[in-house]
């Protein structure tokens, strides 16, 4: 009888331990939630990983065309050993050449004859890891039915959004230093 493959383990974007819950709704592509994951590495040593526990959700939005795609790279990556280091290098390869994975007006420019293969190459030559095995798992499905399910029931719309202690904050932008962050998740 053969044995029962182990259940795919997605590993949770989450850095710190502290009390404070700081949860981050990030688009991958879009400009503003690049300026805020930038932030977050900053925002966790200056608050510190014992007072702060940052959580990304990923926020895939239709108009950004290769959303899906990307945010399925992502998560993919945090399934490969390294987990969510992995998915934080996929995706800080995304933000750094992010107008390679955008759309002129999300409607027209070289990407309309970019392929999801394509997608899934690029990130992997920017990011250095191989994706394509991953992204190809069916199971991961449920990973990606996840964050969509708990964006929408936080009723998040737009990217980024910021929840402190499950509580939308609409006051803190990504145009927001990472002190004015802290005065309001600290308020």
């Amino acid at each position: 009888m053969p044995a029962t493959p182990a259940p795919l383990h997605v590993d949770p974007l989450v850095w710190g331990h502290g009390p404070r819950n700081f949860e981050a709704f990030l688009e991958p592509t879009c400009p503003f939630s690049c300026r805020a994951f930038s932030k977050l590495p900053d925002l966790l040593e200056k608050a510190g990983a014992d007072r702060i526990t940052i959580r990304i959700r990923l926020q895939s939005q239709p108009w950004h065309m290769f959303s899906g795609v990307i945010v399925r790279c992502i998560l993919a990556a945090s399934t490969l050993e390294g987990g969510k280091e992995a998915a934080r290098t996929v995706m800080g390869a995304v933000a750094a050449h992010r107008e390679e994975f955008e759309f002129t007006d999300h409607c027209a420019g070289p990407n309309m004859d970019a392929t999801p293969n394509d997608i899934i190459k690029r990130i992997e030559r920017y990011s250095g890891l191989q994706l394509a095995k991953a992204f190809a798992v069916p199971e991961l499905q449920k990973a990606i039915k996840w964050q969509c399910k708990y964006s929408r029931q936080n009723g998040i719309h737009v990217s980024p959004t910021f929840m402190v202690d499950g509580l939308i904050d609409p006051a803190i932008s990504s145009g927001d230093t990472v002190e004015a962050w802290m005065d309001r998740i600290f308020a």
